[in-house]
């Protein structure tokens, strides 16, 4: 998950981290842990993924582009490239791009990693090939049609800045309540512009002024069931008439 701040006060490099239950990352600034204590990896699948409607839209001839708010610990990433690679097609390339303010360096995460035999090539993958001091822009060729991007920075300004349109989002930042900044109406409006006609997002958000915010931004945005405790998530498509649920 990407940690945005928005303020004039320098912010650290790298965020403090504190471990719980051996492997789970959790966020002293943020006051909160990376992903879902339930299962991250089954919520990725039921949110991000089930929420854009994947692996389905990704079969098919061209670049798949999805983008992320918040790379955190890879695993949002590492399950996509797990079910790509179970479900192939012949001439598809996956580019996942995340924006990430804080990134963490290869040990940890290969340790938040750890918990998801699942995922252990991935999580191998990955780790030999991050840098060993992340910053700027990381560009990663993993396997032959799947190509990471991590763009170290602001959210708002990298986004900004990045030339390229999205299929799919995922929207990952922290808690909206510990972190507002990641889902304001003009962040919103930005990944809106930055989303192809007809592309999608997901979010495990479903606080009613990130809503307000996306249906401000122009997206069609739906309730759906949440993962595990959570009673409702967020998604929906890019819509240039602007009207909402």
């Amino acid at each position: 998950m990407t940690r945005d701040h928005l303020d004039v006060t320098p912010a650290p490099h790298r965020q403090t981290l504190e471990w719980h239950e051996g492997d789970m990352p959790y966020s002293q600034e943020f006051g909160d842990h990376f992903y879902c204590r339930e299962d991250g990896r089954l919520e990725c699948s039921h949110v991000f993924l089930a929420g854009n409607g994947l692996p389905e839209r990704w079969r098919r001839p061209g670049t798949f582009r999805i983008g992320e708010l918040g790379f955190g610990t890879g695993l949002n990433f590492c399950e996509t490239w797990r079910q790509w690679k179970a479900a192939p097609f012949q001439g598809a390339n996956l580019h996942f791009v995340s924006f990430e303010r804080f990134p963490m360096l290869s040990g940890d995460i290969g340790r938040a990693l750890s918990h998801w035999p699942e995922i252990d090539a991935e999580r191998l993958a990955l780790c030999a090939a991050w840098p060993g001091e992340p910053r700027g822009r990381i560009d990663l060729d993993l396997a032959e049609g799947v190509r990471l991007t991590v763009v170290c920075g602001p959210a708002f300004d990298e986004i900004s800045r990045f030339s390229e349109v999205f299929d799919a989002w995922y929207l990952d930042g922290f808690a909206p309540k510990r972190n507002p900044d990641m889902w304001s109406q003009e962040l919103m409006q930005l990944v809106f512009g930055k989303t192809i006609e007809g592309g999608t997002f997901a979010t495990y958000a479903a606080a009613g002024f990130v809503r307000r915010n996306l249906q401000g931004a122009g997206f069609t945005v739906e309730r759906a069931p949440g993962f595990g405790s959570k009673r409702e998530m967020l998604c929906g498509v890019k819509s240039t008439s602007g009207v909402a649920e």
